[in-house]
């Protein structure tokens, strides 16, 4: 190439660096940003748990904050301590205050239901997380419950069929709560189609690992050839392990929960044979979007009827890897 030609070429690409130069320079701004910054602005977030201090709702506190200090939210938790009654108190409070919206961990079908219509009717959203109510709110956001129990039970009958005793017992919370209504569902569903399968024990704990461990270790005395147990929360279900270890016999524990480290920790060390994990940060991270598409949406309360099943994960030995399960103390606070 000639040297005139050189510089030729040199200069076409410094002149083309400079235009690009210049177009990176002047931007372009987004027209729809403003808006959505200032929807959020101000807006309060009442968060109404079963109770604070347990995996599932400090998950879900982290990511509400998370997501109000964003956008210029407050984030407000009335915690009733796992009374209906407090909740209740709570809730009622609330439709005097009018925050934008209230998210409500309904301890039962029936305590908050008319307390979340009366709050839509006064104006203010409602999503119902995880746990709903008989009452029908703009949102639900959580587990497919129906289908938790049914992968719950389908992998004891699994581990309990030809060549076993077949006897099978559930452990559930609270069986008028709607995460446990719904399992329960699931486990008719999966036994009605395995007549092998004897179901010998369907008996609550309250959510309690103490009445838990009673409940199992009861069962167990009455069928020693006990095969498999069905618990419907990992937290409460250790309390079934350790009547299971005390008992010295082999015996599969299949549970459900929040996917926090725990669950993990226990399926590597045989605790639990499975967990069917709802992920409390994806159901944290669905929460958080529906709150943005019903405060940009400007329908007025009660108007959406939104359901957002978040992905469940199924935990074993063979599917556990580094980061599968997520940890308490590592929350934002």
């Amino acid at each position: 190439m000639k040297k005139g030609n050189v510089f030729a070429t040199i200069g076409i690409a410094m002149a083309l660096s400079g235009i690009a130069s210049y177009a990176v320079a002047a931007g372009m701004d987004d027209p729809r940003r403003a808006d959505y910054f200032k929807t959020f602005d101000g807006k309060t977030i009442a968060f109404v748990p079963s109770t604070m201090g347990i995996d599932l709702t400090e998950g879900w506190a982290s990511a509400l904050k998370q997501q109000a200090d964003r956008l210029g939210m407050k984030l407000e938790i009335r915690d009733p301590h796992l009374s209906a009654d407090v909740g209740a108190q709570a809730i009622t409070a609330l439709i005097t205050e009018k925050p934008d919206v209230i998210i409500a961990h309904n301890l039962d079908v029936q305590s908050y239901a008319k307390l979340l219509k009366r709050a839509e009717d006064a104006g203010i959203h409602v999503i119902q997380v995880s746990m709903r109510s008989n009452y029908n709110s703009d949102a639900y956001v959580g587990a497919d419950w129906i289908a938790v129990g049914e992968a719950e039970t389908q992998a004891i009958v699994d581990r309990c069929g030809a060549g076993t005793s077949g006897k099978v017992a559930i452990l559930v919370g609270q069986p008028t709560a709607g995460s446990d209504s719904g399992m329960l569902k699931g486990a008719e569903n999966v036994l009605a189609k395995h007549p092998e399968i004897k179901l010998v024990a369907n008996q609550a704990a309250d959510w309690d690992a103490n009445k838990a461990r009673n409940v199992i270790a009861t069962v167990i005395q009455q069928n020693p050839d006990l095969c498999g147990v069905v618990g419907f929360w990992d937290v409460m279900d250790l309390g079934a392990a350790a009547a299971i270890k005390e008992s010295g016999k082999s015996i599969a524990l299949v549970t459900s929960g929040g996917g926090e480290q725990m669950a993990c920790d226990n399926v590597e060390k045989g605790v639990f044979q499975e967990e069917i994990a709802y992920h409390v940060m994806d159901i944290g991270r669905d929460l958080n979007d529906v709150i943005q598409v019903i405060l940009e949406s400007g329908l007025p309360a009660g108007k959406e009827k939104i359901v957002i099943y978040s992905p469940t994960t199924k935990i074993t030995k063979e599917t556990l890897r580094p980061g599968l399960c997520w940890s308490v103390k590592n929350l934002e606070k």
